[in-house]
Parts: C-alpha cells; sequence; structure tokens
C-alpha cells in the first residue's frame, strides 16, 4: 500500500480555506447592493464595514457574524486581521462605501493582501459619484455625448495638478460640506467660469438627501441661507458631511428629472404601530413613497388560556364539522396554521371545506399557507363588507349549516350576529388572545412626544388606544392618518387631530391617503414659493404649529 492511500494519511484533515470579499456596498441606499453582494454577505464570518452601509450589509449578514467598524476603532489593522482570519479559514467580508476601485485604503488593503498570498476577490458597487448625481437627477451625460471628468475635491485644494478638460465638460467633483465653498472656488481659480451652474447633494441616495442648486460663485452663500454652513443664527450641518457636487450644463436638467427628492413622503418618519412580520406591506408600500417608516408594535399576540376550543375546532375541520371557515386577520391564520404543525397537518385539511378572508392582507397570507379562498370581500375590506357578499344558508345546497370562526379574545360580534342571520350555526372560538406590548425604547417614546415623527398610521381602535398607553400621545405636529371613521372617532376621544382618512379601510389605501396628503402639501407649497418642509421640521424664523 502506498503512503498516499494509507489510513493513517487518509485521516488528516484538509486545511481550512478561507477567503476575503471586497465588497462595494453602494452609496448609501440599500436597494442598490448587487445580488452577488447579498450571497456573499451571507456567507459571511467576519464583517469589516465602512460606516456609511455598515447598517445596511448588516442585514444580509448571519445572525453570529463579527464585525468591525475601521471608522470608530483607529488601531484597527485591517489587512492584518483579514490575513490571520483567512488563514484560519474564515469568510472576511470587508464592505466599501460606493465601489472598491475608487477606494484608496481599500486598494492598499488589497496590495498588502496580495503580498502575503491571502487570496481575495472584488465585487464591485455602485460609485458615489455615479450613483448619486442619479438620484439628484441630474444626469451627466446629455445627447452630445459631452466629457465627463471625476475630480477629487482635497487633491483641488491641495493644488496639485487637476485636468479640469474644456468648458463644457461635466465635472463630478466628491468633496465635503465644509470644503465645498473652497472647492468652488478652485474650480473658478481653474477656469470654470463664476456663473457655472452647480448641484451640491448631501446624504445622497438616502431618504436624507439634500441638493442644493446655485452657481460655483453662489453656492457658499446659499448654504449659508439654507442654514447648512454656519452662520449667525444656524445650527449646521456636520461639515465633515460627503458631498456630490456636479457643475456644468447638465445640472439645468434637474427640474425636469428629480425623481427621489419629490417623492409624495420624501424623508418622513412615519410611525407604524404594527410588529414586523405585520407591518411588512405596509412598511414596503411607505418606502416606495420615499418615507421612514418605523415599527413599533402596540399589541402582543399569546395563546388563549385554554385550548380545548382549539383542539375541538381542528379536529372538527378534519371530521368534516364545517361548510365554512372564516379568517378575519392574519393573526387567525397564523394561529391555525401553528395548530395544524403541532398536529402533522397542511393545508390538505382544508378539502372540501369554503374558505373566506376579511379583505386581501388575511387572503394573502392563506395563500403563503397553500389555501386559495373562495369568498373575498368585493367592497370594504371588513365584517361587514365580508357578510354583504357572504350567501344565506340554503339546505338544498349547503349540507352543513356550521361555520368555524378562529378570531381573537376582543373581536367585535358583527359577524357572529351577521352569520346567525344569515341561517348559518357560528362555533365562535378564541384563536389567540391581544395583550398591550411594552413599551417602546425611552428614544422612540420621546419621538412620539416631542415631534420627532412626521406621521402615524392607525389601523385600528386598539392600535390608538394602546399606543397612547404605552407611549404617550404623539406630538400636535404629528399628522394622523386613520383608516376608518371608528379608529378616527377613537383617535379624537383621546385628543388627536385626524388630518388624514382612508377612502377605504385598507392598510394600503390608508398608506396611499398619506402619500396624496403629503404630494398636496408638497405642491402648496411649491405653489406660494415656499421651502418644503416635513412636518416634523422646525421652520426657520417662525414657532413649530400644527400641520393642517
Amino acid at each position: 500500500m502506498s503512503p498516499a492511500t494509507s489510513p493513517s494519511a487518509a485521516a488528516v484533515p484538509a486545511a481550512p480555506t478561507g477567503r476575503c470579499t471586497f465588497l462595494g456596498a453602494g452609496p448609501g441606499d440599500p436597494g442598490l447592493l448587487t445580488l452577488r453582494a447579498v450571497d456573499e454577505l451571507s456567507s459571511a464570518d467576519i464583517l469589516i464595514a465602512d460606516p456609511l452601509t455598515a447598517a445596511a450589509v448588516r442585514t444580509h449578514c448571519p445572525q453570529g457574524v463579527q464585525v468591525y467598524n475601521p471608522a470608530e476603532e483607529s488601531d484597527l489593522d485591517v489587512a492584518k486581521l483579514v490575513a490571520e482570519a483567512v488563514r484560519a479559514g474564515k469568510h472576511v467580508v470587508r464592505t466599501v462605501d460606493g465601489d472598491p476601485g475608487l477606494d484608496g485604503c481599500a486598494a492598499e488593503e488589497m496590495l498588502r493582501c496580495a503580498k502575503s498570498e491571502v487570496p481575495f476577490e472584488v465585487i464591485p458597487g455602485v460609485a458615489q459619484s455615479v450613483g448619486v448625481p442619479a438620484y439628484a437627477g441630474v444626469p451627466l451625460r446629455g445627447r452630445q455625448g459631452a466629457d465627463v471628468r471625476f475630480v477629487d475635491g482635497p487633491s483641488l485644494l491641495a493644488g496639485g495638478p487637476v485636468d479640469l478638460g474644456a468648458p463644457e465638460t461635466t465635472l463630478v467633483v466628491r468633496t465635503t460640506l465644509g470644503q465645498l465653498p473652497a472647492t468652488a472656488s478652485a474650480l473658478v481659480a481653474g477656469g470654470r467660469k463664476p456663473d457655472a451652474a452647480l448641484s451640491a447633494t448631501l446624504s445622497g441616495t438616502t431618504t436624507r438627501q439634500r441638493t442644493f442648486t446655485s452657481t460655483l460663485a453662489t453656492i457658499a452663500a446659499e448654504l449659508k441661507a439654507a442654514r447648512v454652513l454656519p452662520s449667525p443664527v444656524s445650527a449646521p450641518v456636520d461639515p465633515a458631511t460627503s458631498v456630490i457636487a456636479v457643475v456644468g450644463e447638465q445640472v439645468a436638467h434637474r427640474s425636469s428629472h428629480s425623481w427621489f427628492e419629490t417623492k409624495p413622503l420624501f424623508g418622513w418618519n412615519v410611525l407604524v404601530p404594527r410588529t414586523k412580520e405585520q407591518a411588512h406591506g405596509l412598511s414596503e408600500q411607505l418606502r416606495s413613497y420615499g418615507a421612514v417608516p418605523q415599527e413599533v408594535p402596540t399589541i402582543a399576540v399569546e395563546p388563549p388560556r385554554t385550548p380545548q376550543q382549539m383542539e375541538r375546532a381542528i379536529k372538527g375541520l378534519v371530521t368534516g364539522r364545517y361548510e365554512w371557515i372564516a379568517f378575519t386577520s392574519v393573526n387567525a391564520v397564523k394561529a391555525v396554521r401553528e395548530k395544524f404543525e403541532e398536529y402533522g397537518l397542511d393545508a390538505r385539511a382544508f378539502a372540501g371545506i369554503k374558505v373566506a378572508a376579511v379583505g386581501e392582507t388575511t387572503a394573502q397570507a392563506l395563500v403563503d399557507f397553500g389555501v386559495k379562498p373562495d369568498l373575498v370581500p368585493s367592497g370594504e375590506q371588513s365584517a361587514a363588507g365580508l357578510l354583504e357578499d357572504w350567501p344565506p344558508y340554503d339546505p338544498v345546497f349547503d349540507p352543513i349549516d356550521r361555520v368555524l370562526l378562529p378570531r381573537a379574545d376582543i373581536a367585535t360580534e358583527t359577524l357572529v350576529a351577521g352569520l346567525v342571520e344569515l341561517g348559518w350555526e357560528v362555533d365562535d372560538v378564541t384563536a389567540y388572545r391581544t395583550v398591550r406590548a411594552s413599551p417602546p425604547p425611552a428614544e422612540t417614546r420621546e419621538a412620539i412626544k416631542g415631534g420627532g415623527f412626521d406621521a402615524v398610521l392607525f389601523t385600528s381602535s386598539s392600535t390608538v388606544r394602546n399606543l397612547v398607553g404605552i407611549a404617550g400621545k404623539p406630538h400636535n405636529v404629528t399628522i394622523i392618518a386613520c383608516i376608518g371613521p371608528a379608529t378616527a372617532k377613537t383617535a379624537e376621544e383621546h385628543g388627536l387631530r385626524v388630518d388624514v382618512m382612508a377612502p377605504a379601510p385598507s392598510a394600503s389605501a390608508l398608506a396611499q391617503a398619506l402619500a396624496d396628503f403629503g404630494a398636496a402639501r408638497r405642491d402648496t407649497a411649491l405653489a406660494a414659493g415656499e421651502p418644503v418642509y416635513r412636518p416634523s421640521e422646525r421652520r426657520p424664523g417662525s414657532r413649530r404649529k400644527a400641520a393642517r
């Protein structure tokens, strides 16, 4: 037997194989991460993240990933950390704001990896100098295909040779807020005309983005007037804030191409009194309008105190006791699904039973379970709307006269009474209990009471009562949006001014109504020649007032 095939040689474990991925995380918007980037992050053992995009990339990493922040750990030797971790068989992901190929620190770290024979790969990202102008509505190249030059502001200020190209060349300048006026002056000194158009974008591609359109000669005065740069009455933005400026004729297109900052709820902090699971679709819709939703649970869902009712109901489903089962909430679907899984059942247990859902959200939860509802209200998505479409009991066509109604312990009797009136027998079963949730963190409570939120969406009377109970009453600058008259009445009883009412009792209609309100508010300000402020923002020279 040769040594290569001996048992002892075969038993030697292979050395662990580690690797490092230098990954471009884009300019700030989490949605600009590439599919390849998300895939690589999902297998990271160690994450070394630049600060701007650290939170966004962390959400795609495994639970136990080790996280390092070079910006906060000044003594961190990134290249040494990478080398030691890779040799230990770890997958290190080094994320860079923007694109790694345009980052000098990342290039140096790659060079050290190469010298140390540490294997690495590079995944490009959306560069800040390209992504930010796109979000600001400034196309870098027009029909004539004029040249585009990328200029490093600090190098320009250092006095080094910088080729600005021909006068018609579009310049994309990376600088900071504090250095922007000096950078503009340096561009004039380099041959650009003082009246050359300039756009300057702060916090680009995020919902805190702000773009100022001016000229090289007037940008400093523009920023001071906007209370961004220091002035005798201003509270300035951090001068180290990153700025991407565009200089040239293409800036004129911003008035027609601006698509991001003109969203109806751009930058609005919107409080959604629901759990993340319940609020997912609603929050995504709000983000599409430019808002920043924050979910705060106001209720917690717990099993019923006595599970025997649900156990008998599930047995009845299997044995053919019911003609119909009606679901009035996503939580009811979840409760039944959990009982099914507990007993080893699946969606096939619904065979031969008609299934009703109170609305589209509940219907989708059933579809996710593998059940297509037979009845969803064609009009109002509520118990009353469900009753409008519910067929009366007919002994000729309905072999069984019984309906199963699994629901919350505090649900109203509207549906039960209506079904009985239609001739049905109803097994009204407590599938889950709703209790008031724990108070949110102190910071959130202060934001609610102090006017830190621009709007709050109330989807039921209980969300009003519970939010006020666990966190206090929203400030009077906060826009109050309610899903229907009953919820609005409860809000008013708690001393809240209702600004927005959904045209239909659905979360989607409520979000759309808030977006319409925000758009009308923006249009009114622009028509009056006034700046567009979020409800929570303090107006220069005025006291905070309730937004009407």
